[in-house]
């Protein structure tokens, strides 16, 4: 039905491409579909590939066609900026000095375009939690983080969230039987979950992929270590939303918080050591920020896999809400939900395309909706965002730490953290006091610190919250 020469005119070039066209077109028709409307799918796949990636159809398509795009971009050598470029800070009385002087050292990068940094912000590793770097012609697989696509999903629920206090049990049994956290956390026999991503063609697309699909079969509706959660709470919503069909009011609702478990770090893990390797003249102090230039294989591979973990971590995020709204019997009315640790292509207003990446930073373009919460006892934010390009369309991701970790577990008691949560309502399951929310900034000051950036949507109130047990491997 669609020839070659018809697919040729239609902007598709020579090779391997139009051969996955003409496949793409057979299966299209199988399905039938007419010729026009297949047309229209495959011109569909040419505007843009990412979101046709996970399509049965038209997966292959897309994954060559965005590889093809990839190679165009530029080799770049490794030397440093003397000085870095300068960029936006929101909240800067939040942000600790080390943070700065890591992002300083990301904005000496020579594929660094742009930056900003979020209220949020503390110490990671190369790039600053709450750190946005736009980059051209490579991806930096540090700066996207070890776990990939780290996402947040609020499910919003009809029903008054007075329920919570008039059946706890109920609620809390739901977390617990229907949750798993933990490094080694895993469904077994016919808890297992099922989900189309564990089909996704794009497992089949790399050795490392395929040897990691068992895990995702295994791993698929749990959750990891440290401040991943999911939890019952009260939904505010400030005005009436006529896309979910919700008025103004309270209501019950469901927020998890975690990423794309071992199938995201394995990923990070491989492709930050050869990307290292690629660099062995960049500077020590920014190692961690080796990157892969979108015209290799390399690059081309880390970026199929980063958006496949990115599909996997949502799937995540589905099942866990799914099975936590059955054992009570809701079904959810509107979602809202967002990577925060992720790369994405855009273009710069001088025109620029360029790669940001948000490591610990919430998309906030105009009209974009995302979730930014609190701590395990404190107020979490779903947003809207006004697309201010000099944040490079970001947000925070929380409140950031205020205290790492290690600080945490020898300054703050568990009787303190548990009179902190008594005095707010909050019923835990699991955590440790290194998750206590005295080691959290105020969630409140984080997000008038950028009111420029975001419009309050609805605020969360955690109530009954289960996270990793304190016990757990970190």
């Amino acid at each position: 039905m669609i020839t070659g020469k018809i697919l040729k005119l239609r902007g598709w070039p020579e090779g391997k491409i139009i051969g996955a066209a003409k496949a793409a077109a057979e299966r299209l028709e199988a399905e039938g579909l007419d010729r026009d409307s297949i047309l229209d799918r495959l011109d569909a796949v040419q505007a843009n590939p990412e979101t046709h990636l996970a399509d049965p159809a038209l997966g292959p398509l897309a994954q060559q066609w965005r590889a093809h795009l990839l190679s165009k971009a530029p080799v770049v050598r490794s030397e440093l900026r003397p000085q870095p470029l300068p960029y936006p800070v929101w909240g800067a009385e939040y942000i600790d000095p080390e943070a700065m002087r890591q992002m300083d050292s990301a904005m000496r990068l020579p594929i660094s375009v742009a930056g900003a940094l979020m209220p949020d912000a503390h110490v990671g590793y190369g790039l600053p939690i709450g750190g946005v770097l736009a980059t051209e012609g490579a991806v930096i697989p540090y700066a996207v983080g070890v776990d990939i696509a780290c996402r947040m999903r609020l499910s919003i629920y009809e029903v008054s969230p007075i329920i919570l206090e008039q059946t706890p049990g109920q609620f809390e049994n739901a977390l617990r039987e229907h949750t798993r956290f933990g490094k080694g956390a895993q469904w077994k026999g016919n808890r297992r979950a099922d989900h189309p991503v564990l089909e996704d063609p794009a497992w089949a697309a790399t050795r490392l992929l395929k040897s990691l699909r068992d895990a995702a079969v295994n791993q698929l509706g749990t959750s990891g270590t440290g401040n991943h959660f999911v939890e019952w709470g009260a939904f505010s919503l400030r005005e009436d939303a006529p896309q979910w069909e919700l008025k103004a009011g309270t209501y019950l609702a469901v927020l998890s918080h975690s990423g794309s478990r071992s199938v995201g770090f394995k990923i990070a893990d491989y492709y930050s050591k050869l990307a290292r390797s690629l660099h062995p003249d960049l500077d020590k102090s920014v190692g961690h920020l080796s990157w892969l230039s979108l015209g290799s294989e390399a690059g081309q591979e880390y970026w199929l896999s980063m958006e496949l973990a990115g599909r996997f971590a949502s799937a995540n995020h589905f099942v866990i809400h799914q099975r936590v709204a059955a054992a009570v019997g809701l079904r959810e009315k509107a979602v809202v939900e967002n990577h925060h640790n992720f790369a994405w292509t855009a273009t710069l207003p001088d025109g620029r395309d360029v790669i940001v990446h948000r490591k610990g930073a919430t998309p906030a373009g105009v009209g974009v909706m995302g979730v930014i919460p609190g701590s395990m006892a404190d107020t979490g934010y779903v947003v809207r965002g006004k697309g201010v390009a000099a944040s490079l369309e970001s947000a925070a991701h929380g409140a950031g730490r205020q205290m790492s970790r290690r600080a945490a577990l020898s300054s703050i008691t568990k009787t303190a953290r548990d009179a902190y949560l008594r005095e707010r309502g909050v019923t835990l399951l699991g955590g440790g006091l290194d998750e206590a929310p005295q080691a959290y900034k105020s969630i409140e000051s984080i997000i008038a610190a950028q009111s420029d950036l975001i419009e309050i949507v609805g605020t969360f109130t955690p109530k009954v919250v289960r996270m990793a047990d304190e016990a757990s491997d970190r």
